[in-house]
């Protein structure tokens, strides 16, 4: 039995693995975002199965208490106050203390395996040969994609190194768990890489209450409205400056549309809005909310939205959505395709016109709309249980420290 793996005892009184896990993300951890939220239904995954978890982090973010769970942050001494999304020299330079911070934990404790999120795979890869130590490399995005929001990193050489470099991590991670949408992109890369979607556990769809009302007259949300809700930040590649130009025309068609859109850093900022009068009475922004009161956004909303641009990896509201029994308009790209389909969503090309559209013909279709809704729930019902979760996270590391054994 290799050294990392550790010995329980399950409920009938078998031994049973019990695994140490070191985990490490390179954001401030937790946030109401993207990342930060899945990677905390994997560490409740994990603990939840009895493991441990040493979780190395950056500066910032609020604790959370989890049985087996150890946070260390890196950097406090830098005194950040805030490290933005993406690329950043904040974050660069945090990114600089991991390969001594991830060393130290190893020398420290014996671990299953090194669980590495984005770009700390690359010291983490570096760590896990000195210490013949497996490696997930939990790819969230597509490296030289995410970063070609930044002017230096759309140069054709800087890209290409991009390349060279997730390339490098992809053929020597011993599993890649990629967003859904991206493992058809991992394949094309290296084609026998050891690679997993995943599949994260939607939230419970809340039904509508006493406080129902209470909530939509907060919102200034009259009850003859028909809500088009955005759940998600604001930045370029969601794509919401197209719903936002979008609206004019959907308002035309239908007169009490309101739109909510959850998510702002800056609740007066919203990308691509229309200077018009009318088209901000129909608008609602409201600042980024904890994950668990966007069921109460959906318990109002008539239909959802995910307008994101063809990028490679899936939106984690899209779960969120189906399992809400809500009706789909998203743009049809292979990230939204690799769980939706047109019996469970309405998907339409990639400009504002078509989103539009989209939307109207759901309006104007009730029927249509209840089909695809029942669809979706029917997918989130079988594929998006937490019980599977804790499933696909166990199998996930078995599978990663099997191909060391």
């Amino acid at each position: 039995m290799p050294p990392w793996i550790f010995l329980g005892l399950n409920e009938n009184g078998t031994a049973k693995e019990m695994m140490r896990i070191l985990m490490v993300a390179p954001e401030p951890f937790y946030e109401h975002r993207g990342t930060p939220i899945v990677l905390r239904r994997v560490l409740e995954a994990i603990t939840e199965s009895g493991h441990k978890v040493d979780l190395l982090t950056f500066p910032g973010g609020s604790d959370i208490e989890l049985p087996g769970l150890c946070i260390t942050r890196i950097g406090r001494f830098f005194l950040f106050r805030r490290i933005p999304i993406g690329f950043s020299l904040k974050k660069l330079t945090l990114d600089c203390l991991l390969l001594p911070a991830i060393i130290l934990h190893l020398r420290r404790e014996k671990y299953t395996c090194i669980h590495a999120v984005e770009e700390a795979a690359f010291p983490a890869l570096v760590a896990a040969k000195l210490y013949n130590i497996p490696l997930v490399y939990d790819m969230q995005s597509c490296l030289p994609e995410h970063l070609k929001d930044h002017l230096i990193f759309r140069l054709k050489l800087i890209q290409r190194v991009l390349q060279l470099l997730e390339r490098l991590l992809i053929r020597n991670a011993d599993l890649i768990a990629c967003s859904a949408g991206l493992k058809d992109y991992v394949r094309n890369v290296i084609q026998c890489a050891e690679v997993s979607e995943w599949y994260y556990p939607a939230l419970e769809a809340e039904e509508p209450s006493d406080q129902t009302p209470i909530f939509r007259e907060k919102l200034q949300i009259p009850n003859d409205a028909h809500v088009i809700l955005y759940t998600g930040n604001f930045a370029a590649y969601q794509g919401v400056s197209k719903l936002a130009e979008a609206i004019p025309q959907v308002l035309k068609s239908i007169p009490k549309a309101i739109f909510v859109f959850v998510g702002a850093e800056d609740t007066i900022s919203l990308p691509g809005l229309p200077a018009s009068e009318d088209v901000h009475k129909a608008v609602r922004i409201v600042a980024r909310q904890p994950r668990e009161t966007i069921p109460r956004f959906l318990s109002i909303a008539n239909v959802v939205v995910s307008p994101r641009d063809p990028v490679g990896n899936l939106p984690l509201k899209v779960f969120d959505y189906m399992a809400a029994r809500k009706p789909i308009v998203a743009t049809d790209s292979p990230a939204h395709r690799s769980v939706l389909d047109d019996d469970s969503a309405l998907l339409v090309a990639q400009n504002s016109g078509a989103l539009a559209d989209g939307i109207i013909r759901l309006y104007r279709n009730p029927e249509m709309a209840q089909r695809i809704s029942e669809t979706a729930l029917r997918y989130a019902l079988e594929k998006l249980s937490w019980p599977n979760f804790i499933r696909e996270v166990n199998d996930l590391y078995e599978r990663a420290t099997h191909n060391r054994k």
